[in-house]
């Protein structure tokens, strides 16, 4: 059945965005089987002002100059065709009527013309459009275009953001109630899509093995920023946003660990940074974004690895991308008890309920740290690669398939 369709996939996120994201985790395992057209998410005219001076700013402007769409090739990735369509307008300011709605269905023509393009080019006949968090553009293909399948992939609350919030919720429910599956990252989403549609999956996020692996089956040297640094590390990966980490708690484990070093790898996108003077505490690192491929190097000297994470409406609704990155390096996991899928790997990590609770499991899970633990992680991480997502992936969809009587030979 995988074999027999093309993926169209739609995302919120770029190839070359800066982060790790679900879609193109999903798309390069995709394409081990199927062809994949990644369809970029396109620049706003401000984007692309922005973007005039960069390396690829510098290569798309031509094309863009032109409002053409242009190909890309992904470095390390060429198999995987991608397509970034011309610039729209930036209309998320403008309040919900008549204007909005003319702008939307403008920016909605220029990607849907792309995709157009890219199904002659390619002739692509039967595949599966898949839109990854992003309703305020083309959250479902009309019918015209014949997509066996419209897929929304709902990977976040999308009420927690107000920028996404603004539109995004009565567009996100009606891609939901148009798509002929969704599939959510969470618990809690499931719950929140089904009152839309009668056919929501859960699709949990996973990890790339083969990268975090390294930290257990290779030797890295110290990273610049810790090449002084003797102490045992406290380590979190990932972006330091307003809306999911806990700054209070983070300054409390600065404190009370006096002795350790607390190190924080990825990009500062909040000014509790600065606020709570996480910044000034001689016992912080913070070493900015950081590829990747680049995290095994610093998780290699992470003693324990920890989730942050405050406790609200979103992060009730989050499965984090970096669990089962932690637990493929086998490092030991503290983690604040924020949602009930986080309570799911209780059995291989330290769930805390209070800050108190969260300062004590840190020496704990330290302490407690053998080659049992270690395997026991490693075995939980490798039941949730992406390999194993798609396969599940394929599994939704034949299970719809079969409970709408589609003929069997579609399905071979």
């Amino acid at each position: 059945m995988q074999r027999d369709y093309d993926i169209i996939y739609f995302t919120a996120f770029r190839w070359d965005h800066p982060y790790s994201s679900v879609s193109f985790s999903f798309a390069k395992e995709f394409v081990k089987n199927n062809r994949v057209f990644y369809i970029n998410l396109p620049y706003t005219f401000k984007d692309f002002i922005g973007s005039w001076k960069t390396d690829l700013g510098k290569i798309r402007r031509a094309d863009f100059l032109k409002r053409k769409m242009r190909y890309e090739t992904i470095p390390g990735h060429e198999n995987i065709i991608s397509a970034m369509p011309p610039p729209v307008f930036p209309i998320n300011f403008l309040p919900k009527g008549s204007i909005y709605d003319t702008f939307l269905k403008y920016n909605n023509n220029v990607i849907l013309n792309t995709i157009k393009q890219v199904i002659k080019d390619y002739n692509i006949k039967k595949y599966i459009y898949i839109n990854c968090y992003n309703p305020h553009n083309l959250g479902f293909l009309p019918k015209s275009l014949n997509p066996a399948f419209n897929v929304y992939q709902c990977i976040d609350d999308i009420t927690q953001d107000p920028w996404t919030n603004k539109h995004g919720l009565d567009l996100e429910n009606n891609s939901v109630s148009q798509a002929e599956i969704t599939v959510v990252t969470s618990r809690q989403l499931k719950r929140l899509k089904s009152r839309y549609t009668d056919s929501c999956y859960i699709l949990h996020n996973a990890a790339d093995i083969s990268i975090f692996e390294k930290t257990r089956t290779e030797t890295f040297e110290k990273p610049k920023e810790l090449a002084n640094i003797n102490t045992q590390i406290i380590g979190f990966t990932g972006n330091l946003d307003h809306l999911r980490i806990n700054y209070g708690l983070l300054k409390k484990i600065a404190e009370f660990h006096k002795d350790k070093t607390l190190l924080l790898v990825g990009p500062i996108n909040s000014p509790e940074v600065t606020e709570t003077g996480l910044d000034k505490m001689p016992n912080v690192i913070f070493t900015g974004s950081k590829d990747i491929r680049i995290l095994p190097q610093y998780l290699q000297y992470m003693d324990v690895t920890i989730i942050p994470f405050s406790y609200n409406i979103l992060t009730a609704s989050i499965y984090p991308l970096k669990i089962n990155e932690y637990l493929a390096t086998g490092r030991p996991v503290v983690s604040t008890n924020f949602s009930e899928d986080i309570r799911s790997f209780s059995d291989v990590i330290y769930l805390a309920d209070t800050d108190d609770d969260f300062l004590n499991l840190i020496n704990k899970a330290i302490e407690e740290n053998d080659t049992e633990k270690v395997n026991q992680r490693v075995e939980v991480a490798n039941t949730n690669t992406w390999t194993a997502r798609v396969e599940q992936f394929w599994g939704i969809v034949e299970d719809y398939s079969t409970k709408n009587a589609i003929k069997k030979e579609q399905l071979i």
